[in-house]
């Protein structure tokens, strides 16, 4: 299984509550840790059997701090390169109840070509998995959609930050994954959902599909998720009962563990 993504420094503030627009506030010490959809993800597989990943960092110490974390994982980092750019970074303010606001610089991620990809095109020949996420450049990841759909290689496609999808992207996902609460259904729906009334969780997966990915999964935070594979009944997944402190990088882990799972050659509602 192959993660290909962005890797990010966390600048990370705990706040008593966002601030409003001209809103000055005071907060908690602040905090360095990895990050980066890409490496959250890549990590997350590597503990329960993934192993390889392709991103960009800058030499700096935000890179090597990145480098040491996915390293720590079992992480395969042959394909992650070192460019001229700062590492990317992310600042993330955590409110009490645990959950969060992110501001993403890309840095060394804007880096990450499809020639840099190119780079570990070996990798592509005995691969079960591509995972894939949108903080790195669009045609990066359309290229890699590509590889993957030519070697038959399924394509778990994490349709976050929010943005609206190229159809062509959509129809390659098995499956898309997006957020109900961070609007990523709505972004990925695009012009298409615009003018239909708000949906529930079954309504927007069936919306979703109608798009053309083989299958839907909407995660729902705290409420679970819902799921569809094309040409079956929505399924709902409630989640384990948890007590919230920070929730960065939640999604990240899920989208981790799923995709080792569906490597293995589990079916989307078998993965419950």
């Amino acid at each position: 299984m192959i993660v290909l993504g962005s890797t990010n420094v966390d600048l990370v503030v705990q706040v008593d509550h966002r601030p409003v627009g001209g809103e000055t506030i005071l907060g908690s010490d602040l905090v360095t840790t990895p990050g980066g959809k890409g490496a959250n993800q890549a990590v997350a597989a590597a503990r329960i059997g993934g192993e390889r990943f392709v991103g960009c960092v800058g030499g700096d110490t935000g890179g090597r701090l990145l480098r040491d974390s996915l390293s720590d994982a079992g992480v395969d980092l042959t394909g992650l390169q070192t460019v001229d750019a700062a590492t990317g970074s992310a600042v993330i303010l955590v409110t009490p109840d645990g959950e969060n606001s992110i501001v993403v610089s890309p840095g060394a991620n804007a880096r990450l070509s499809p020639d840099r990809v190119a780079k570990v095109s070996s990798w592509w020949d005995d691969a079960d998995a591509l995972v894939l996420q949108l903080e790195t450049p669009m045609d990066t990841v359309r290229a890699a959609a590509r590889s993957a759909r030519e070697r038959d290689i399924r394509l778990v496609l994490n349709a976050a930050p929010a943005t609206s999808l190229p159809t062509e992207l959509l129809e390659m996902a098995d499956p898309v994954v997006v957020n109900e609460t961070e609007t990523e259904a709505a972004a990925a729906l695009g012009v298409a959902g615009a003018d239909q009334e708000p949906a529930s969780p079954a309504q927007t997966v069936e919306r979703l599909l109608d798009l053309g990915p083989r299958s839907v999964v909407l995660t729902l935070g705290a409420e679970g998720a819902v799921c569809a594979t094309r040409g079956s009944a929505v399924a709902a997944v409630p989640a384990r009962e948890v007590q919230a402190v920070d929730t960065t990088g939640a999604g990240d882990g899920f989208v981790g563990a799923l995709a080792v799972r569906l490597a293995a050659g589990d079916d989307l509602e078998l993965t419950r």
